[in-house]
C-alpha cells in the first residue's frame, strides 16, 4: 500500500505554528511529513487571516500550492485555519482548488477527512466551531530542536475594536495546568531548553478555569521541571499584569528578563477608541514598575499607526513616548480597516499615504534608538543559546532577543560550537539590531 507524503505551510504567528505542529502530529500516524512541498501527495496550507497583507499573503500561498497538482505530486490540497474559519464559504466558491478546507477547530478530523476524500474525491468544508474545545495533543515541533513555543490558552476576551480574532478563535479559554506542565515535561525530555508562553493575552492565563489569574504560579511549577533553562513569555496586556507575575519574573532565575507588551497606541484617546482598557499614565506606570522591579529587564511592544481619528497630536503623543521611553524592541504596524470589527466604520479614516510615512517616521525612530542601546551592550557579558552555524560565524540569543524577531549574537570562535549549547560571550561590536562577540573562555 502507497504511504502518501504530507508537506505544510504554516502562515501567520506563532499560535498558528503551535496549530500546525499538532496537525503534523496527528497526520504522521497515517502518513510520511516531507519538509519539501514539491514531494508532497497532500499539501496543507495553514492560513492567517488577522489583517490584510496577512490574507493576501495567505491566499497567494494557496494558489502557489495549487499548481503543484500540475507541476509536482501533489493530489490532495488542504486549507486550513484562520482565513477559511472567517470566509470558508467565500473561499469554497472563489477557490475550487482547494479539496478540504478546515476551520481552526477541526483538526481531530484531519485524517478521517483525508482517508474520506482519498476513497471518494469528495469536497469538504468542515468549519464547526466549539467555544469549549482547545487544539492539544502530541506535535512535531518546526522550530530549533532547543526552542519550543506552549500556547497556554486560546481565543481572547478583550475586543479591540480593531482585531477579528475573538470572532475567529471564540472566547478565551486556558488550558488545565496538568496538560501544560505535561507537555512542558515532554519537551524538556527531548532537548528543548527554552520554553516560550504563548497565547493571544497570556497574562489572562486561569481566570476561566481558576477564576483568578494563575500565570504566575505556571511559570513557577514549569520552572522547576529539569532540562528548562529559559521560560520567555511573550503578549502580556499591561492592564492585566499583576504584582505577582512581576515578582516571579524578578526573582525566578529561569525567567528571561524580557516581557512583550504590546501596548498598540500611547494617546489616551486612541486607547480608548481601540477598546482598550488602559491609559497613556496607567502603561507609563506598569512600565516604570516593571523596570524597578526587574533590574535590566528587556521592554518588546508593538504599535499601530493610522487608526481611525489619529490626528498629527496623536501621532506626536506616540513619537514623543517612544523617544523618552525609549523601549528595547518595537514592531510598527498600519492599521488595517478589517470588515466585522468596530474600526472599520469608524470615521476619520487615515489614508494609506498618512500610514505609510507615519509607519516610516516611527521605525526610523526607534532604528536610531536601538543603534544607540546596542552601542551600550559592548563590554557586556552575556549567556547566549546557540542556534548555528551561518558558514562564517556561530550565531545565538541572549536573553534580551526573542527568535526570528529580535536579532541575534554572532559569535567569535576557535571551536565548534554545538546547537543548544549554553556559551558565555562577551560584546565586541553593535549592529543596528544584531551584535558581535567572543566567546569568554577564548580571551587571552
Amino acid at each position: 500500500m502507497i504511504k502518501y507524503k504530507v508537506g505544510l505551510v504554516s502562515l501567520g504567528c506563532d499560535k498558528n505554528r503551535v496549530d500546525s505542529e499538532i496537525m503534523l502530529g496527528k497526520v504522521k500516524t497515517d502518513y510520511d511529513i516531507t519538509n519539501e512541498p514539491k514531494e508532497a501527495d497532500i499539501i496543507i496550507v495553514n492560513t492567517c487571516g488577522f489583517i490584510e497583507k496577512a490574507k493576501q499573503e495567505s491566499i497567494d500561498t494557496i494558489l502557489e500550492m495549487a499548481e503543484y497538482k500540475n507541476k509536482y505530486n501533489c493530489k490532495l490540497l488542504i486549507a486550513t485555519g484562520c482565513l477559511t474559519q472567517r470566509y470558508g464559504e467565500e473561499l469554497a466558491d472563489l477557490m475550487p482548488e482547494i479539496d478540504i478546507m478546515l476551520g481552526v477547530n477541526d483538526y481531530n478530523k484531519i485524517n478521517e477527512l483525508i482517508t474520506n476524500f482519498i476513497k471518494e474525491q469528495k469536497k469538504v468544508l468542515s468549519l464547526n466551531y466549539s467555544n469549549e474545545n482547545i487544539n492539544e495533543g502530541e506535535r512535531i515541533i518546526t522550530t530549533d530542536k532547543e526552542t519550543a513555543y506552549i500556547r497556554i490558552a486560546e481565543g481572547c476576551n478583550n475586543f479591540c475594536t480593531y482585531c477579528i480574532i475573538p470572532k475567529i478563535r471564540g472566547k478565551y479559554r486556558s488550558r488545565y495546568k496538568e496538560n501544560i506542565l505535561k507537555e512542558a515535561k515532554a519537551l524538556a525530555s527531548n532537548g528543548v531548553k527554552e520554553v516560550i508562553l504563548i497565547a493571544q493575552d497570556t497574562t489572562s492565563y486561569g481566570i476561566d478555569i481558576y477564576e483568578e489569574k494563575k500565570l504566575h504560579e505556571l511559570i513557577r511549577e514549569i520552572s522547576e521541571i529539569d532540562g528548562i533553562e529559559w521560560i520567555r513569555v511573550m503578549y502580556c496586556y499591561p492592564e492585566e499584569i499583576t504584582n505577582e507575575l512581576i515578582d516571579e519574573i524578578a526573582i525566578n532565575s529561569k525567567v528571561c528578563k524580557y516581557i512583550d507588551l504590546p501596548i498598540q497606541h500611547i494617546s489616551s484617546k486612541i486607547l480608548k477608541l481601540m477598546g482598550r482598557r488602559t491609559t497613556k499614565e496607567a502603561i507609563i506606570n506598569k512600565i516604570n514598575t516593571l523596570r524597578e522591579k526587574v533590574p535590566n529587564i528587556v521592554l518588546r511592544t508593538s504599535l499601530i499607526v493610522g487608526f481611525p481619528g489619529e490626528n498629527d497630536d496623536d501621532f506626536k503623543e506616540l513619537k514623543d513616548f517612544i523617544r523618552e521611553i525609549k523601549l528595547d524592541k518595537v514592531g510598527v504596524f498600519k492599521y488595517s480597516q478589517e470588515e466585522g470589527t468596530p474600526a472599520a466604520t469608524m470615521a476619520d479614516q487615515v489614508s494609506e499615504e498618512l500610514k505609510d510615512k507615519r509607519e516610516e517616521l516611527l521605525m526610523l525612530q526607534q532604528l536610531d534608538i536601538s543603534e544607540k542601546l546596542n552601542t551600550q551592550k559592548v563590554g557586556q557579558i552575556y549567556k547566549v543559546l546557540v542556534e548555528g552555524f551561518n558558514g562564517e560565524y556561530h550565531y545565538g540569543r541572549s536573553y534580551e532577543m526573542a527568535p526570528e524577531i529580535d536579532g541575534n549574537i554572532f559569535i567569535n570562535t576557535n571551536r565548534k560550537l554545538e546547537k543548544g549549547e549554553f556559551v558565555e560571550v562577551k560584546i565586541i561590536e553593535s549592529l543596528e539590531y544584531d551584535l558581535m562577540g567572543v566567546v569568554c573562555d577564548e580571551l587571552s
